[in-house]
């Protein structure tokens, strides 16, 4: 007998003792079967094929457990969001390994607690004092609200300070310094003093704008070298400095009305001297690099740059930058946008504050509102950074131009009080209108950015990105300004507020009017070379004067 024959019966008769064996019927049928070599090679087969699916079969469970299948799904779930907190940090650590440390935290205390917590806290303090404290119209507000960009329209010459005179042989740590003591000296009088004229009071708030406007200046020097040094990290810097003036801009305006209610308008104007001395640490702490001279190249040579010879080059370049049409045309775009968007602020202001005309909304609730727009701009700037950074800047502000016209109208609907109308009520419609307007704000406002870092030549790159920003702040002039003539015109004070719906409507049209100037902005991302090569530093210069590189 085989020895595939031997298993057959002991499988057969196995639960047979030896002595029952010879007497099985079964024993004897299949003792005569096992005969048959049919019988005999089928068997063979089918026992082989069963060994070779158990060699190379792995044996599973027909059913996995519910036990097993939730914990699996929670390890994944608790996996995704431990990914999702720690992105953020992974970032920031990827910064801080290929640029300095140092500029990080000073892109972090410029932009998140001097531009974004301080400015969110200046623009809702003055907008009581004003309105409480001094108690003068909405239209004079928005020319003093103008006023205020009268440092940063200065931004050129700021520029030129830190591309050009050296301090100790430092051109940003002094500055830094400079501007922490000025904006601590000046928030600090306009509370010490007591209430003060309208004039004087104006020249204090001016002092800490100032000082916000050059602590500004000399982050963005840092800003568009690190840009046009590492290119890639272009839009990875803009998104930290938006991410950091949205979060103090969510802390600021959160604490704002807390602020107003507990101090008072002017006391809670104290609270703007905190910012500025971090500014004047920052000074001691940031990273530079110490020189004793300019230096310039001219005919293959290294000559010492006079200070008025630095300030006739840097004067040269930027001319002659400007005389391009890659450059100037996105510039004009800028500026055009920028004006005639006409800000209507303090009209809107003082009508949802109002208690008899408008919906009356408390100091709390007013901070509580700027709080979750400056929640939805980080959003904002979320969304760029993840979705929209690879597209060309036309279609970026075309369309971002487009929605924030239709935002607007959302201000029309609520001051014609629509929204009762459809149910919704005053509070939460507000919120969704800011919590919109922010997020298109933003993403309209980080390719500007982006664009003009980009238009920067080597060698005065903070002159030149301050000269660009200063025709920003024109333009942000000509809003304020343009806003405050209007809302003259059409009659709207601190108790009347008829006309207020038509000065929101013409505000509307001439955003959407923008939108036929989008052919000044050039069709390319980020990564192309807008500049022309020919007002980039050259390693071998020509000999004509128009050559002289400041390095």
């Amino acid at each position: 007998m085989t020895h595939y024959s031997f298993i057959v019966v002991s499988l057969a008769c196995g639960n047979l003792k030896d002595n029952d064996l010879q007497r099985s019927p079964r024993f004897r049928l299949l003792l005569s079967a096992l005969q048959d070599p049919m019988f005999i090679s089928q068997t063979v087969n089918i026992m082989e094929t069963l060994e070779t699916e158990k060699l190379f079969s792995v044996e599973k469970p027909l059913l996995i457990p519910i036990s097993d299948h939730s914990e699996n799904k929670t390890k994944a779930r608790r996996n995704a969001v431990v990914s999702v907190l720690l992105q953020p940090f992974l970032w920031l650590q990827m910064l801080c390994s290929r640029l300095n440390p140092s500029f990080v935290l000073g892109v972090v205390l410029v932009y998140g607690l001097n531009q974004g917590f301080s400015g969110s806290i200046f623009k809702v303090v003055t907008d009581y004092y004003w309105k409480d404290v001094q108690q003068v119209q909405p239209s004079v507000v928005q020319l003093y609200m103008g006023l205020y960009y009268i440092p940063w329209v200065m931004r050129p010459i700021w520029g030129l300070f830190t591309d050009i005179f050296l301090i100790k042989g430092y051109k940003r740590k002094p500055y830094f310094v400079v501007s922490g003591v000025l904006g601590l000296v000046s928030a600090s009088a306009i509370v010490v003093l007591g209430k003060l004229p309208a004039a004087l009071a104006l020249s204090c708030l001016l002092g800490v704008s100032a000082a916000m406007a050059i602590a500004d200046v000399v982050i963005d020097a840092c800003i568009a070298t690190n840009s046009i040094n590492i290119r890639s990290l272009a839009t990875d810097i803009q998104s930290l400095c938006m991410v950091c003036s949205s979060a103090g801009a969510l802390v600021g305006y959160a604490t704002s009305g807390v602020f107003v209610h507990r101090l008072g308008p002017q006391g809670a104007l104290g609270v703007l001297a905190v910012p500025p001395a971090t500014i004047i640490i920052l000074g001691f702490l940031i990273y530079e690099k110490r020189s004793s001279t300019v230096l310039i190249q001219k005919n293959k040579k290294l000559y010492i740059l006079q200070d008025t010879d630095g300030v006739r080059v840097a004067v040269k370049t930027m001319y002659k930058t400007i005389k391009y049409p890659q450059v100037w045309k996105p510039t004009l775009y800028m500026f055009i946008s920028l004006a005639l968007n006409i800000s209507t602020h303090e009209g809107y202001f003082y009508w949802y504050t109002d208690p008899t005309a408008g919906p009356a909304f408390s100091q709390e609730f007013v901070g509580i509102i700027y709080a979750i727009g400056a929640l939805a701009s980080m959003f904002g700037v979320l969304i760029y950074q993840k979705k929209l950074k690879g597209y060309s800047f036309r279609n970026i502000l075309f369309f971002a131009q487009l929605l924030y016209g239709f935002s607007g109208m959302l201000d029309l609907i609520f001051i014609k009080r629509w929204n009762l109308t459809l149910g919704i009520p005053d509070s939460f419609f507000v919120i969704t209108e800011e919590s919109f307007s922010r997020i298109i704000s933003k993403i309209r406002w980080i390719p500007m950015v982006v664009l003009s870092t980009r238009l920067c030549p080597l060698g005065i790159e903070g002159t030149f990105f301050a000269f660009l920003m200063c025709i920003d702040s024109f333009g942000q002039l000509a809003c304020k300004w343009g806003g405050g003539f209007v809302l003259h015109a059409f009659g709207v004070t601190r108790h009347e507020f008829g006309n207020l719906w038509l000065v929101i409507l013409l505000r509307n049209i001439l955003r959407f009017t923008t939108l036929c100037f989008i052919f000044l902005v050039p069709d390319s991302d980020h990564l192309d070379d807008l500049v022309p090569s020919d007002a980039l530093p050259k390693n071998e210069p020509e000999e004509d004067d128009n050559q002289i590189l400041l390095l």
